[in-house]
């Protein structure tokens, strides 16, 4: 039977103040979990509707019923497993490769999309303003469904990162060079900007390439992309190259 105690832990870590006292963060589909059971985030707890859900954690899976699971769950309709990882240490950021930057993205949604290109796309690490949506958001966790186990995020002063950057830092703007007819380089940072303000002024300064994604529609009225479409396509031509 769930414990009251577990289920006020696992509601409270909807908030971030929460997340961070605990360091613990929420999981929800078999399919997410078992991605993040492969990785080196150290579980926690499993709680699950399945009694033949397998893992070599057996001592830390608790089967509970579909009306517990609901109690807990973050979602609509609950996935039938939910887990609790550990938050991981912060490692060390890696400069080598193509680096993503996000420049204050608010949509958890948004995030969760950039994380799976990011999966999809080879990019080890993305580097984060402070006031970027937090990754272990569980709207954030789900959206990236399961890719946020092979993604690290770092949070940081971005200016001061971007300002101690060795390497050619391109930003999105309306006014930047057509991407498709430029060259791009293996190493790089790329920075994608606020979904309403795009990329901010102080940033906007440490940008040495300003890049931008033509349109091509015949009325020309699209005001702007969202922001995970135009990493998508960034990303891809980067990787084209």
């Amino acid at each position: 039977m769930l414990s009251k105690n577990n289920i006020k832990l696992i509601k409270s870590l909807e908030h971030k103040k929460y997340r961070i006292q605990h360091q613990l963060f929420v999981v929800e589909g078999q399919k997410s979990v078992l991605e993040f059971l492969k990785s080196n985030f150290q579980l926690e707890k499993i709680f699950t509707i399945k009694d033949d859900f397998k893992t070599d954690l057996a001592d830390k899976i608790e089967i509970i019923t579909e009306e517990e699971l609901k109690k807990i769950s973050f979602v609509k309709t609950p996935n039938q497993v939910l887990a609790i990882f550990k938050i991981p240490s912060i490692k060390k950021i890696e400069d080598h490769n193509l680096i993503l930057a996000l420049d204050s993205i608010n949509d958890p949604g948004n995030l969760g999309t950039i994380i799976r290109l990011c999966d999809w796309f080879g990019i080890e690490q993305i580097i984060c303003s402070k006031d970027t949506v937090d990754c272990y958001n569980p709207k954030v966790v789900q959206s990236t469904m399961g890719s946020l186990a092979r993604v690290q995020l770092f949070y940081t002063d971005l200016n001061e990162f971007i300002s101690s950057y060795n390497g050619p830092i391109y930003g999105t703007f309306i006014e930047g060079k057509n991407i498709y007819n430029i060259e791009l380089p293996k190493k790089a940072l790329v920075v994608m900007g606020n979904e309403a303000n795009g990329i901010s002024p102080e940033i906007e300064k440490l940008i040495t390439q300003k890049i931008s994604i033509p349109a091509f529609g015949k009325h020309q009225e699209t005001e702007s992309l969202n922001v995970a479409t135009a990493t998508a396509i960034i990303l891809s031509e980067f990787r084209r190259r």
